[in-house]
């Protein structure tokens, strides 16, 4: 006899959906929490509102070198099906843009209505609880936790990736999968703001704190959102989400007025406006210490009528095509989710359990599946929590 049915690694999104879901079949749960707070993403994410699902989530979302892994938890556990969850709480919720969901109030709603479905379904949850070492048994599983060692007949890995290190992350969840045979993607920051290198930084300087909409390129992979200028580099979401595709050494191109022709719109001004000044021009389209340093950037400026053809064309392409090489990012200290993580060819797609070692599931991020800003990863959570919780 084992003393859990189940026992969680990891008191996250994907862990406690796990948990819910196998607790209503009757199963004795167990969820070990190596902090001492439960769902520390959920309650920072959104800036504090929680940005829970996205209506519009697709397997298209989603990065992995096994990219057809994710279709069947994701059509089989679908952002209505949380938002139903929600709704039956009775917690308000708006959305932003772009498909993205947040509570009207704050994220511990979601933290809150977690617990109550776990504690309806008499599942336990413990905090601050470290794992000195697992053994396979003949069946399940023995986990050593210093005085009080626990024995289960499944045992679920839910403990995340390396993003957010001072929120607990340590990357556990790589180390027991290799343990147990299975290969790991090498984990790298996704969803991350890009640095730079100080000769580059000296020349943003001015520009720290300003906020464009824009286009971001890196290949064939594009964003249309706004970007920040930091004093480190470059954040906001299209740079959040370009990061998930980057390699160091390799370039991006910005587009600081997407939809916008600049050589068409200068040449016209230029004809109906001639005495008007350059940094005035592109300050119509563009924020003003943004088209001041364009100006600067470029070494052109005065008025249109006293510009060249091609001068006109070398600004405008510096804004609509400018492209620019990060010399790194800022890593698993920022990054919001981690790329990479346990080779999914490994790991049942329909139940999450490993074609290795029966009995052992692995779920949410610790997994080789990425999704894109906005509510995506929190949906995987679900998904991929709800399918194994369905089986274990």
């Amino acid at each position: 006899m084992t003393d859990f049915d189940v026992v969680i690694i990891g008191a996250g999104a994907a862990g406690l959906m796990c948990a819910i879901e196998a607790g209503k079949r009757g199963r004795k749960v167990l969820v070990i929490e190596s902090t001492d707070t439960i769902a520390g993403k959920i309650r920072i994410s959104g800036g504090g509102r929680c940005n829970f699902t996205n209506r519009d989530t697709n397997p298209k979302n989603f990065l992995s070198q096994n990219p057809h892994f994710c279709i069947s938890a994701l059509r089989r556990y679908t952002p209505a099906d949380f938002i139903a969850l929600v709704e039956q709480h009775g917690i308000a919720y708006h959305e932003k843009k772009l498909g993205q969901l947040f509570c009207d109030g704050k994220s511990l709603q979601i933290i809150d209505m977690l617990v109550r479905e776990c504690e309806a379904v008499n599942v336990e949850i413990r905090t601050t609880t470290h794992i000195e070492d697992i053994q396979k048994l003949d069946v399940g599983f023995k986990l050593y936790l210093g005085r009080d060692d626990v024995t289960c007949t499944a045992l679920v890995v839910a403990c995340g990736g390396k993003s957010i290190p001072k929120m607990g992350a340590t990357g556990f969840g790589y180390q027991m999968a290799r343990q147990f045979g299975h290969d790991i993607i090498p984990p790298e920051p996704a969803l991350v703001p890009f640095t730079f290198q100080n000769e580059q930084l000296e020349k943003f300087k001015s520009l720290a704190g300003v906020s464009v909409d824009a286009e971001v390129r890196h290949g064939k992979t594009r964003f249309a959102e706004a970007i920040l200028f930091t004093h480190r580099g470059l954040s906001g979401p299209a740079i959040l989400q370009i990061s998930s595709y980057w390699q160091p050494g390799e370039d991006i191109a910005l587009d600081l007025a997407p939809g916008q022709d600049m050589a068409a719109y200068l040449t016209d001004l230029k004809k109906s406006q001639p005495k008007l000044e350059l940094h005035n021009a592109l300050a119509q389209v563009l924020p003003r210490r943004v088209a001041q340093f364009i100006c600067s950037e470029t070494m052109v400026n005065g008025r249109l009528a006293d510009l060249s053809h091609q001068k006109l064309l070398a600004v405008a392409a510096h804004i609509n095509t400018w492209t620019i090489r990060p010399n790194g990012t800022e890593g698993f200290r920022t990054a919001e989710v981690t790329r990479g993580g346990v080779d999914t060819r490994g790991i049942s797609s329909k139940s999450f359990e490993s074609e290795i070692i029966p009995g052992l599931y692995f779920i949410g991020e610790v997994l080789d599946v990425t999704g894109h800003l906005g509510g995506y990863n929190f949906q995987w959570a679900w998904a991929s929590g709800h399918a194994a919780g369905q089986v274990v």
